[in-house]
């Protein structure tokens, strides 16, 4: 029988429950017809069964629409008993809008973890994300291909084919980065960073084959150091052939003998002698000097590591220089923004490196009014120790800031355009950075990342 209110069904099933049990109790208590009265007790029993389940129907459908949001199984339809009543019918058709919700907003990031696979799978920069156990979960085509693995299930099945790149990658810190040379035609830059997903830790590896950049690098690189080189070269040789020229003309048209094993020569043609070999001596040690610098630049010994404090670092530069810069009337200060800071680096190269920035700055301050020079130690947002150089000078042109760091690039007259290419080598050789910003006679600041 169907009811039309699920509250009138409960009704009519206790009145007909409540008839069975007097039944039930005329048959025992005035008949003494037990086989009826066993009879009637099983049908009440049944009434009860069948109550009970009606009853629950709603703990039922509750239980079924939780599971179903458990399974992400948004297939069941909630619609079969409307015809309980209208409080059934509105809960039918909440549970199927809640359920229609689940199911588009599934569809919709099923749409969107599509487009960023296709977009992460198209990219050519390779992606690596493997945990703690080395089991990887992300890897795209450019990663395979820089891996030469068509599947790769854990990073420890690199070792089968670059023992270097297996440990680069397994050792990386969050935050580093790194240059492999993987092949003839590969050169793998190598950024790694740390994230968290659901309680686990994993670590993403971006790798990039910036062989033909660093190629292109070092096409251009050669054409300045050549073109350098050349001017450099040529500066001193051609005065030198020249005057050469001259004092043979010198020596064939001026010096006339003079009896046996006897030359004359005139005051004057003496004097052009002198001038031109003291000339060819100049220019000739001026070649000399720019050898040896040349020398210096390409012959950086192997840094020795060390744990530096910072502190220690800056008070025994402030000893070296404090007084020249006292004398020169230059305010010389040193600040570090945070306490027992420390670096792993050759102490006397970055003492070099330092020392050579604040002479640079010394420099540039000659013609200064209240020359400044401030060196400061301080984290960047990265947590990463950077020590600055910074100066009121004249300051550099934004021309001249892309073109200092070139060896033999100098602004300066008596320069060899050795200093500031030296010291950015070196802090490639710590895997840290040296930079310049500069604003025309405002400020110039040299900065050390580490």
């Amino acid at each position: 029988m169907v009811f039309s209110s699920f509250r009138v069904g409960v009704l009519v099933r206790v009145i007909l429950l409540s008839l069975t049990a007097f039944l039930f109790v005329y048959l025992i208590a005035f008949n003494d017809k037990y086989v009826s009265a066993v009879i009637v007790a099983v049908v009440i029993i049944a009434e009860i069964v069948e109550l009970f389940n009606y009853t629950t129907v709603t703990n039922k459908k509750i239980t079924k629409f939780l599971e179903s949001i458990r399974y992400s199984d948004f297939s069941t339809s909630f619609t079969h008993d409307n015809k309980l009543g209208k409080s059934f019918k509105e809960l039918n058709h909440a549970f199927n809008n809640v359920a229609d919700a689940f199911r588009h907003e599934r569809a919709e990031k099923e749409e969107h973890l599509n487009y960023l696979n296709t977009v992460v799978q198209h990219v050519t920069t390779g992606l690596l994300s493997f945990d703690d156990e080395g089991k990887v979960g992300l890897i795209n085509s450019a990663a395979k291909q820089f891996l030469n693995a068509p599947v790769l299930q854990n990073i420890n099945e690199i070792l089968a084919f670059n023992v270097t790149l297996y440990k680069k990658i397994k050792q990386m810190a969050p935050g580093e980065k790194a240059l492999i040379r993987a092949g003839s035609d590969m050169n793998l830059a190598i950024h790694a960073t740390e994230l968290k997903l659901r309680g686990h830790t994993f670590k993403l590896i971006a790798l990039q084959n910036i062989h033909s950049e660093l190629e292109s690098k070092e096409v251009e690189a050669w054409q300045n150091l050549t073109r350098v080189l050349r001017h450099e070269i040529m500066n001193s040789i051609t005065p030198i052939a020249s005057l050469t020229g001259t004092l043979n003309d010198i020596l064939i048209e001026d010096i006339r003998p003079n009896g046996k094993d006897i030359f004359e020569i005139s005051e004057e043609s003496l004097s052009d002698l002198e001038e031109g070999l003291q000339t060819i001596e100049n220019r000739s040690k001026g070649l000399i000097k720019f050898v040896d610098a040349y020398r210096d630049y390409t012959s950086i010994p192997k840094p020795k590591f060390g744990l530096i404090k910072i502190d220690e670092l800056f008070e025994h530069i402030c000893q070296l220089l404090k007084r020249e810069f006292k004398e020169l009337g230059i305010d010389f200060q040193s600040k570090i923004l945070v306490d027992n800071l420390e670096i792993t680096a050759d102490r006397e190269l970055i003492e070099m490196v330092l020392i050579n920035l604040l002479k640079n700055s010394k420099e540039a301050l000659k013609e200064t009014e209240g020359p400044r020079i401030e060196m400061t130690a301080r984290l960047n947002k990265d947590k990463r120790v950077v020590l600055e150089i910074k100066d009121n000078g004249p300051g550099i042109i934004p021309e001249a800031q892309e073109r200092i760091f070139i060896p033999f690039y100098t602004t300066k007259k008596s320069g060899s355009g050795i200093g500031l290419a030296l010291s950015r080598q070196i802090m490639q050789l710590h895997q840290g950075t040296l930079s310049v910003k500069s604003e025309p006679d405002v400020f110039t600041i040299f900065s050390l990342r580490f």
